[in-house]
């Protein structure tokens, strides 16, 4: 083996977690016979990809699986506000995954830019009536409940946990100067089209330009299939608004139309999500810069490509 293909091995072996280097041992030795070829390697490919994107989901899901658990079971008559309760689990979901090492320290940090950016963007938009939360609880900042942070950190530890998990790489991944430009707009846009013309549809086709040729590698167990990477941005964001109804559903918010009796929310917030997904890949990247994929040398050895000014 070089002494580049031992790099890239030990630069993987540390993007995990140690929790996660054991799984990723028990999984290797537990399919170390499987077949390489056929139905049963494609049904197993497809299994792998499920536990890890379930993974990768574990702080949302947990997050939401307490939210739905509040609607269901918790007292109307509790000394303690629901929204409180869910604030104090959030914190402690949080901290057990920080405390277990489920999460890394690079990950807390995007966790963390994604919680002031999502409570600065929450203060703003139940200010204008874009949404409304229950009013009990002390554990808020005006109108807010501090768990509301807490579901914008779920979507960041979901990015970055993927990044990881899959060695995500990207081929023709554009500069990252551009990226930030495009996605300060987004969350300017964010706020101003409360008052000004609304740019959304322009801000979708400069995210459809500059992302264009981009296309997403990533590695399941033995394959690393690939997709463009605008794909991937609308499935995550079609994936979020299915949990945004849950938790709609289970009463975390509501949107104004939803007062009278919930319903469906609206499938053109799919375009919101759209685009708050380039404010999320854009904050990862500035913790994780995008990187070439890894190619597959003679004999099996995995090698990570030249790094040529990608994303810079």
């Amino acid at each position: 083996m070089t002494a580049r293909a031992r790099a890239v091995g030990r630069e993987d072996a540390r993007q995990l977690t140690a929790v996660e280097q054991a799984l990723d041992r028990g999984a290797h030795r537990l399919l170390a016979g499987a077949s390489e070829r056929g139905i049963r390697a494609g049904l197993i490919e497809f299994l792998v990809f499920g536990a890890k994107q379930a993974w990768a989901c574990i702080f949302g899901a947990a997050l939401l699986a307490v939210i739905v658990a509040a609607r269901l079971w918790y007292p109307d008559d509790a000394a303690l506000a629901r929204n409180d309760a869910l604030t104090i689990a959030a914190v402690v979901i949080q901290v057990v995954m920080v405390a277990t090492r489920l999460e890394s320290g690079r990950e807390l940090w995007v966790i963390v830019l994604f919680h002031i950016t999502g409570t600065v963007m929450e203060l703003f938009k139940t200010d204008v009536g874009s949404w409304s939360y229950d009013g009990d609880g002390v554990l808020r900042i005006a109108g807010v409940p501090l768990f509301t942070g807490f579901m914008y950190a779920a979507v960041g530890s979901y990015m970055v946990r993927v990044y990881r998990l899959f060695d995500l790489g990207f081929t023709r991944y554009p500069r990252r100067w551009l990226t930030v430009a495009v996605a300060a707009a987004i969350y300017a846009n964010f706020f101003t089209h409360h008052f000004i013309v609304d740019l959304r549809w322009v801000l979708v086709a400069a995210v459809v330009v500059v992302w264009w040729p981009t296309v997403m590698h990533f590695r399941v167990w033995r394959r690393t299939p690939r997709m463009p990477v605008l794909v991937s941005f609308l499935l995550v964001a079609l994936f979020i608004w299915f949990a945004e109804n849950i938790g709609t559903w289970a009463g975390a918010w509501l949107y104004p139309d939803q007062l009278d009796g919930w319903h469906l929310v609206s499938p053109s917030k799919l375009v919101s999500w759209f685009l708050l997904m380039i404010i999320s890949v854009v904050l990862v990247t500035l913790v994780y810069p995008p990187r070439p994929p890894v190619t597959e040398a003679p004999g099996g050895v995995r090698t990570r490509a030249h790094r040529v000014r990608l994303g810079e």
